[in-house]
């Protein structure tokens, strides 16, 4: 295990992706002579298994096989077959002594496993072995044992093949991964383990609302069964004053209805006496009505004519008034004419009025001005000592004041 504490709540979250890419190796190929040298032996090893295992259906075939493996590898294989033979067969010969049966069978297997050696290194020489041994299929009980411990080699050596690819940082993050899935599974059973009572619980809730409501149902059930025995009684004694009733209703019906017979004939003679009436009236209104239609029709025909004299007359009031409406607006023009002329005039004599009150404004203006400044010179004067002389200045301009005012009214 690694020496690094994790938690469940704080693992990252990986892909199906990631994963993997962790499990399967960088590697492709196997770069050290080390790792090349563990794959050859186990994969030799994984051949001669293979050859081992199917053996005796090679010594069995010998003669068949001669074509495709060659006359070496056939004559080996009886070679070998026949040493097994002696061999088995001095196994089961009692006849000899311990110390010569030993010697012998020493000598035999010895000549027994340098045969073996010599048909495995025909074998392996030869080019169509491989082709020969995937069209034979085991036969025995031992071949079968023989081929699963070759699918075990082949096997052990996919592992052996996946380790020697595997660097060291990989075989770390694969650790790493090992245990965050462990880590992830104890969490996720954690969870499920709650889950689990959560919902044992909530069973057992519902178990206990359940039995509640049954026996809420159960006292429902005896509540409506005594509820519908009190409604038989009830319906039994509804029926007996229902029976009751109707006999009393049949008596009564029958006074009534020789009663209401009776009351029938008066009313049908009241009927036919109203009937009798209502044709009278009905005769009398219908004169009536032809009198007033007659009246009716008499009016409009008096109606129309007046209406026809008075549409003439007002045919001939209409033409009037259009010549003469025709004749106002002749006058109208004329009158808008002359009105138009006379504003005209009015601004002229307003416009020479205005003109004449300013000319006098300005002569009122200069005359002030030039008594204003007379006078200043008249002082001027008395101030030198000229006053006779402005006495007499002042006489002349008198009367030359005099003599413009009266030139400026005429």
């Amino acid at each position: 295990y690694l020496d690094i504490e994790l938690n469940a709540t704080t693992l990252p979250n990986k892909t199906k992706e990631d994963y993997l890419k962790t499990i399967n190796p960088s590697r492709k190929t196997l770069s050290s002579l080390e790792a090349k040298l563990i794959y050859g032996v186990l994969d030799e090893c994984i051949q001669r298994m293979e050859i081992v295992s199917l053996l005796p259906s090679l010594l069995n075939s010998a003669e068949e096989l001669s074509p495709s493996l060659g006359e070496a590898v056939a004559n080996a294989l009886k070679e070998h077959q026949k040493l097994g033979g002696n061999y088995q067969a001095m196994v089961l010969d009692g006849s000899l002594d311990q110390s010569k049966l030993k010697e012998q069978l020493a000598k035999s297997t010895e000549a027994v496993q340098d045969s073996f050696r010599n048909i495995m290194r025909l074998l392996r020489e030869t080019p169509t072995t491989r082709e020969v041994l995937k069209r034979i299929e085991p036969n025995t009980g031992r071949e079968m044992g023989s081929r699963k411990l070759r699918d075990g080699l082949c096997e052990l050596r996919e592992i052996v093949l996946e380790r020697l690819l595997t660097t060291p940082a990989e075989e770390r993050e694969r650790r790493e991964m090992m245990l965050e899935i462990s880590l992830r599974h104890s969490a996720n059973q954690e969870l499920i383990n709650s889950l689990e009572k959560e919902v044992a619980m909530a069973i057992k809730d519902k178990d206990t609302e359940i039995s509640t409501l049954t026996n809420k149902v159960h006292q429902l059930r005896t509540s409506l069964h005594q509820m519908e025995k009190g409604l038989e009684d009830f319906i039994a004694r509804t029926q007996q004053d229902a029976e009751k009733q109707s006999q009393s209703d049949t008596k009564t019906s029958e006074g009534k209805r020789a009663r209401l017979q009776q009351e029938g004939s008066q009313l049908r003679a009241q009927l036919n006496n109203v009937t009798a009436a209502d044709r009278e009236r009905e005769l009398a209104l219908r004169k009536k009505k032809y009198k007033e239609e007659t009246e009716i029709e008499n009016w409009i025909q008096k109606y129309d004519t007046e209406m026809g004299e008075k549409q003439t007359e007002l045919e001939e009031m209409t033409r009037v008034y259009e010549a003469e409406m025709t004749e106002l607006r002749a006058l109208e023009e004329h009158s808008a004419f002359l009105d138009l002329e006379y504003s005209q005039i009015m601004e002229e004599r307003q416009k020479a009025q205005e003109q004449r009150e300013q000319q006098e404004r300005e002569r009122e203006m200069q005359s002030q001005a030039a008594t204003i400044i007379q006078a200043h010179w008249r002082g001027f004067l008395c101030t030198q000592g000229h006053e006779g002389q402005c006495k007499a200045q002042e006489r002349k301009e008198r009367k030359g004041e005099k003599k413009e005012m009266k030139e400026s009214t005429t």
